[in-house]
């Protein structure tokens, strides 16, 4: 080994970076040299020589050693234990500790000389600010108590019903589905027996087809989309005439009629109608002296900062383009406005208050209907109610990495190395997180975003919650073949996740599809953070389906997600026919291999459908019908895991998935609608699917309360 490489690797170690990682196929990836410098050059290392790299070893190491305490602390209830570091000059000297409590005194201790740990005094679970002082040195950190597994499921077992908010189809609506068509459908699924209702991220998104209407690739984690306002049911609609008149004239309800009997959610044009009528009704709200109301006042400095910088960024992104109609992100902007911190911003701020303030009324106003539509949940008599989704990415363009570019690595993207799926990788496109930016920061964007998507629920889905532990990183110079993958602080970021879980009184499922290493699951488990099982891949080392005992208690179980077949999609191969329509799967001899390996796995289907004793054997299993639909939805809700779910493409036999991954344009992702509107969800086809799904759920002992006559 030369001793660039030599340096590269030590280098590596401490910025987290593998040197090697082994694929799905059993293969031994080596990172090169190249791949080494350029991560580390993205993650600010100095790797123009030998010695500048060197240098940059030392700054590290030396920083780190010159600290009573690192920045952040975290550790659990149990722990309780705070290691102090002993830089030169200190060893023999009295370590004087003070930890801030909010409203409180501080609370001191002391450290003796020629020890190194400090057992933390009675604190609740949160927060803290500690300072230690010895020998002249002194050293400011945050310190952060979780508790030692996240919040339970407030029943045994439960069943629920999945579904994407835009795409639900009613009477009443403007083209996409809102909160008041929520609260309907949480009703129809009460009288189902459903315990919770899960959603898709409710992030802000731009609501541009079809590159920007991802919910998993949002402008924001942090706020939500304003598509899924009810605009009829704010109170300024009941009082302002001239939008009631509006929306009584001929234009609109022409408009609205046809976004309605659109076979998908149009996103710009539902959009641009809201956007037009909250505008007429913000300006009622500021006439009736709305903005100085407390609630409204109250909201503003709970929300604070980041609230003022999502908003900021969304006026002067209307400004932008009223101006110039082909700017569509702040990647367009004058370079003065790039910086959320320059006086060119602060001027701008000040003379669009008003514009400003409309777009932290909309999040207001969201927020408020989301609460009800949660109210109504737990009022229904759903142990859990709404279950949200917090994303793995944000939009590289968008207002999250505008407002906070130091924790988002320039440099690199995200993605995935190649396996059976993907042969050449995949590129997600995303920035990745700056791990030291967070950890210096105390993980409060990281906690902000987990709480703000607690908000309204009784469980949250992390997206992808191997984020966590590592993810894989791809130099822009390079293709999703030549990346490898960077660590994250897990320990830290499993507790603060836990903590939030807990302060929110939500249940926490971890997405872990893929090749997940066995310490993700084993910290998981002991946090209490729920599996995510899916019955298309759960099956034992020759590859046969589990059968429903085999399927671990501390988990959610379903079907599919909404990047995978639905059940009478995967039946008819509707998703491999996608494909190839797309483009995405052009060679025909690979087309036919995946047709009869489907087959193959639908005859493993039925054989261990028939084994549980959920098929008859004589069973015509050549198309999807009612005969299997009865037994994967069984199969499911025998497995002893905690929360089962199904989408409601899967209880309605619908064969079209969300999302067709690798396509944009050549697929309608995220646009899908239900295949029945609210209002026949209790009759005919739609009424005896929920009839087979509530069975399964008293069967199973997973009826919730709310679904008891």
């Amino acid at each position: 080994m030369d001793l660039m490489r030599d340096t590269l690797v030590q280098a590596a170690a401490l910025w987290g970076v593998e040197t090697e990682y082994w694929d799905i196929f059993g293969e031994r990836h080596v990172a090169s040299g190249a791949l080494l410098e350029r991560i580390l050059r993205s993650l600010g290392v100095d790797t123009s020589s030998e010695e500048a790299l060197q240098a940059a070893i030392a700054a590290r190491k030396a920083a780190d050693a010159s600290r009573l305490l690192p920045r952040t602390l975290v550790v659990t209830e149990s722990e309780r234990r705070v290691m102090i570091r002993r830089p030169p000059g200190t060893e023999t000297a009295t370590v004087e500790v003070s930890i801030e409590i909010e409203a409180q005194a501080a609370v001191t201790a002391q450290v003796d000389p020629g020890q190194n740990c400090l057992d933390l005094p009675a604190l609740a679970p949160g927060y803290y600010t500690i300072a230690a002082t010895a020998g002249g040195v002194m050293t400011h950190a945050t310190l952060i108590l979780a508790p030692d597994r996240a919040w339970q499921p407030p029943v045994e077992r439960a069943g629920g019903i999945a579904v994407s908010l835009y795409g639900i189809r009613s009477a009443r609506n403007w083209g996409a589905g809102d909160f008041t068509d929520l609260e309907a459908f949480l009703g129809w699924a009460a009288r189902a027996g459903a315990g919770f209702v899960s959603l898709n991220p409710l992030h802000a998104i731009a609501n541009r087809a079809p590159y920007n209407t991802s919910p998993y690739l949002p402008d924001s984690v942090l706020y939500r989309n304003f598509i899924y306002l009810d605009v009829e049911r704010l109170p300024e609609f009941a009082r302002c005439a001239w939008a009631q008149r509006l929306r009584r004239s001929a234009p609109i309800e022409k408009e609205i009629g046809e976004l309605r009997a659109a076979p998908y959610v149009e996103y710009e044009r539902v959009a641009r109608l809201k956007r037009v009528f909250l505008k007429l009704l913000f300006r009622r709200f500021l006439r009736d002296g709305g903005a100085a109301g407390p609630e409204f006042r109250e909201y503003l400095v709970q929300e604070g900062e980041p609230l003022r910088l999502f908003a900021t960024h969304a006026a002067i992104d209307e400004a932008m383009h009223r101006r110039d109609r082909d700017v569509w992100n702040w990647s367009g902007w004058p370079a003065e406005f790039q910086d959320p911190s320059s006086p060119a911003v602060a001027e701008f701020a000040r003379t669009h208050r008003r514009s400003i303030l409309f777009h932290q009324w909309v999040q207001w106003r969201i927020d408020q209907q989301l609460g009800e539509a949660q109210a109504a949940a737990l009022h229904l008599g759903m142990p859990i109610g709404l279950y949200h989704d917090l994303a793995l990415a944000v939009d590289k363009l968008g207002a999250d990495v505008w407002a906070y570019r130091r924790f988002f690595v320039d440099g690199c993207r995200v993605g995935a190395p190649p396996d059976g799926f993907s042969p050449k990788g995949q590129d997600w496109g995303f920035p990745p997180p700056n791990s030291m930016a967070h950890f210096e920061d105390g993980y409060r964007l990281i906690a902000a975003a987990i709480r703000k998507n607690c908000r309204h629920g009784g469980a949250l889905r992390i997206d992808h919650v191997m984020r966590f532990f590592r993810l894989y990183w791809i130099p822009n110079d390079m293709d999703a073949t030549q990346g490898t993958y960077v660590t994250d602080r897990y320990d830290d970021l499993i507790r603060v996740l836990a903590l939030e879980s807990v302060r929110n009184r939500t249940v926490i499922v971890g997405e872990d599809l893929g090749t997940v290493p066995d310490i993700a699951r084993e910290m998981l488990a002991r946090f209490g953070i729920l599996s995510y099982r899916l019955f298309y891949f759960e099956r034992d080392r020759e590859g046969r389906f589990l059968r429903p005992e085999a399927y671990p208690v501390e988990a959610l179980v379903s079907v599919s997600t909404h990047d995978l077949p639905t059940l009478a999609g995967f039946w008819a191969a509707r998703d491999i026919a996608a494909r190839r329509d797309a483009g995405i799967l052009s060679d025909d001899a690979l087309y036919q291999h995946l047709l009869a390996e489907r087959e193959r796995e639908k005859q493993d289907m039925v054989r261990v459908l028939r084994d549980c004793g959920l098929l008859a054997p004589d069973a015509d299993c050549s198309t999807f019908n009612g005969e299997i639909h009865h037994a994967i939805t069984g199969f499911l809700a025998r497995t002893p895991s905690r929360l089962f779910v199904l989408n409601q493409e899967d209880i309605f036999k619908d064969t079209e998935q969300q999302n067709l991954p690798a396509t944009t344009s050549e697929y309608p992702n995220w646009r899908h609608k239900m295949k029945y509107a609210l209002e026949e969800l209790d009759s005919g086809i739609p009424a005896a699917c929920t009839a087979m799904f509530r069975g399964w759920l008293e069967a199973s002992g997973r009826l919730s309360a709310a679904g008891v006559s």
